[in-house]
């Protein structure tokens, strides 16, 4: 059979870092308050002029380096955003276009914080699907959240960073068995009845504005740590795996207390969950990408571990990727 190997990772934060000191001065919250409740310490924010697809392309390139191809080898882009440049076309386009591509395919898939394991599972899916015409493939995770945000809102503006990651999936020859190296399981999930609890107040088919992101934090967290473990266990029974064998949860960056709780429920230490939401806070769409990358960066994770990512975000949408590296 054929399995989807990540053979490289890359990623990218805007220059500018906002401390939570910096946020103290302007609306009405603390240092304390906000490590206490989140974990989060700083973020980063992307400087007037650029955009998602830079963050993207910059991002796309180093993953490109680190697997030691050129975007000539590349045969699909998805990128994940909730904060694309334009309306349309998509994101992926201009990305595609920014590596130098004129060749191949590139969309976008909107699943806000899960955009990215939404991503994966479609990548994975067209590279390994019996009439699959593609071989490697760019699989994006950018935003510019900042954009979204309502400055004046001390809820959810000290919540949120701009970012980007980026792997590259290479279609290989496999065994079948969950010692395979490469994606081993996906599975994903929505329910469209909490739009409510964590949604932007607007849309170019409603208001005609961008919006302002609006959340109700305590239900929301209150359903991350349900639906995430439940989705990390039924991944790993996909992958035939169990907790046991996790190497590594590489989860998505939203509050260090949810990393917490869904580390408890699944009977893991917190000491085997790759945590970045410190320093880059959520990024949303990114930030699954991001803590993925610093880990193999930092030389964490080692060929043969056994990976799960997992991210919530609006809609709601959830899933997770059970990955042997």
């Amino acid at each position: 059979m054929i399995r989807a190997r990540i053979i490289g990772t890359g990623s990218y934060l805007p220059a500018e870092v906002v401390t939570n000191a910096s946020l103290a001065a302007r609306v009405d919250t603390s240092d304390e308050w906000i490590v206490e409740r989140t974990g989060i310490r700083q973020r980063h924010i992307a400087a007037p002029g650029e955009f998602t697809s830079d963050l993207g392309a910059a991002a796309a390139r180093r993953a490109l380096a680190n697997a030691g191809i050129t975007a000539g080898d590349v045969d699909l882009i998805i990128v994940a955003t909730a904060t694309p440049d334009q309306t349309f076309p998509a994101c992926a386009t201009v990305i595609q276009h920014k590596l130098g591509m004129v060749h191949g395919v590139a969309f976008d898939v909107a699943a806000v914080c899960s955009g990215f394991l939404y991503a994966l599972s479609v990548a994975d899916a067209m590279l390994t699907g019996a009439s699959s015409v593609y071989r490697t493939a760019l699989v994006i995770g950018a935003e510019t959240f900042s954009r979204l945000l309502d400055w004046d809102d001390r809820a959810t503006c000290v919540l949120f960073g701009d970012g980007a990651g980026a792997v590259v999936l290479r279609a290989e020859t496999a065994t079948g068995t969950s010692a395979d190296r490469g994606i081993l399981a996906c599975r994903l999930h929505s329910d469209g009845r909490y739009n409510d609890l964590l949604f932007v107040d607007g849309g170019p088919g409603s208001t005609g504005t961008t919006g302002k992101l609006r959340m109700k934090g305590k239900e929301v967290f209150r359903h991350a740590v349900t639906n995430l473990a439940n989705v990390m266990t039924e991944t790993l029974a996909a992958a035939r795996l169990t907790a046991a064998d996790v190497t590594w949860v590489v989860p998505h960056q939203a509050n260090r207390r949810i990393l917490e709780g869904t580390a408890k429920k699944l009977g893991l230490p917190i000491e085997r969950v790759v945590i970045t939401v410190d320093s880059h806070a959520n990024t949303s769409a990114a930030s699954v990408p991001l803590a993925l990358d610093t880990a193999v960066a930092d030389g964490r994770i080692q060929p043969g571990d056994v990976l799960v990512l997992e991210a919530m975000g609006g809609g709601f949408t959830w899933g997770a990727a059970a990955v042997r590296w």
